[in-house]
């Protein structure tokens, strides 16, 4: 552990699942470096992730590109496919996947694309660090039946379970199918990364089990979403395959369920900064398993270029 790390783990600025919600202003840059005309991304760009909390990159891979994986994915979701049990969460009330988790270790191509320079190099940029993957996984959205996911922090949940001390790591989404406003797709409140909003309510003892199916701890409560998409507003990222979408840890986002016939699916990889590894949870009993966070990375990705095939 990092003598950072070690101090930041006896420090808590961010205390969350508190008896009743709090809210704070944000102790942490959003875009930790300086933009210079090498940068991976445009200075509009960065200034736009900076005050909005979130990117969409259109085009950022090639039809070629996505339907090789796409194939990947459809053979992961297939049955055919040896994956691990623990890492392959259903639709609630169907055995439908909805989620495999470390895709990274599960399939070698969707490696090579956490690692790919497009994606993990601007998020290295924005980060002004090496970067680790604190967690991936294929998220998939069935038609007709894909379920919503609720309004959320990422950070709030990876700070309280996991240990992650700071504001410094950045979600990368990846579209595999086409996104619009009607098949579900991911939305954020624009700028409420600025805020951090502390939630009520003690973590129960392996609240990851029912959570990552319907969560009802970490969330904030309706008063407080209603105040943020007043003041913010609702946006939505959408995109034909191969777009890219990059958010801040503590941006509010969710998304809707999906009861069109267009099924909605995206690789998912969290970036966290190699200076901001996880310590022990700041309001947990027990960290989180290693599917969802992390805890013992060998060290920080090797960014590749080239076209992925």
């Amino acid at each position: 552990m990092t003598q950072s790390a070690f101090d930041t783990a006896n420090h808590d600025d961010y205390p969350t699942r508190l008896p009743a919600e709090k809210w704070q202003e944000r102790k942490d840059p959003v875009v930790w470096g300086n933009w210079t005309p090498e940068a991976p991304l445009t200075r509009a760009q960065t200034e736009s992730f900076e005050k909005n909390g979130y990117l969409v990159l259109k085009d950022v891979f090639s039809p070629a590109e996505v339907a090789a994986l796409q194939k990947e994915s459809a053979h992961m979701r297939s049955g055919e496919a040896k994956i691990a049990e623990d890492n392959v969460i259903t639709e609630p009330g169907s055995n439908e996947v909805r989620t495999v988790f470390r895709l990274d270790e599960e399939n070698a191509l969707f490696a090579r694309l956490a690692s790919d320079r497009r994606i993990a190099g601007a998020v290295s940029f924005l980060l002004d660090d090496e970067v680790y993957l604190h967690q991936s996984r294929l998220n998939y959205k069935p038609g007709f039946t894909g379920k919503e996911f609720y309004w959320h922090s990422d950070f709030e949940t990876w700070h309280a379970e996991d240990g992650m001390p700071r504001m410094r790591a950045i979600s990368a989404s990846i579209l595999l199918t086409d996104n619009d406003a009607l098949n579900g797709p991911l939305m954020l409140m624009p700028g409420t990364h600025k805020n951090f909003i502390a939630c009520a309510g003690e973590t129960p003892e392996d609240n990851h089990k029912t959570s990552l199916k319907k969560q009802e701890i970490g969330v904030p409560s309706h008063d407080a979403l209603t105040k943020m998409a007043k003041e913010h507003g609702i946006d939505y990222a959408s995109g034909k395959a191969g777009t890219v979408v990059l958010f801040d840890c503590n941006t509010m986002h969710g998304s809707n369920g999906n009861i069109t016939p267009f099924p909605r699916s995206n690789a998912f990889f969290v970036y966290n900064a190699w200076s901001n590894r996880v310590v022990q949870p700041f309001a947990a009993k027990a960290p989180r398993p290693a599917f969802l966070s992390s805890r013992d990375p060998k060290g920080p990705i090797s960014i590749e270029t080239g076209k992925i095939s």
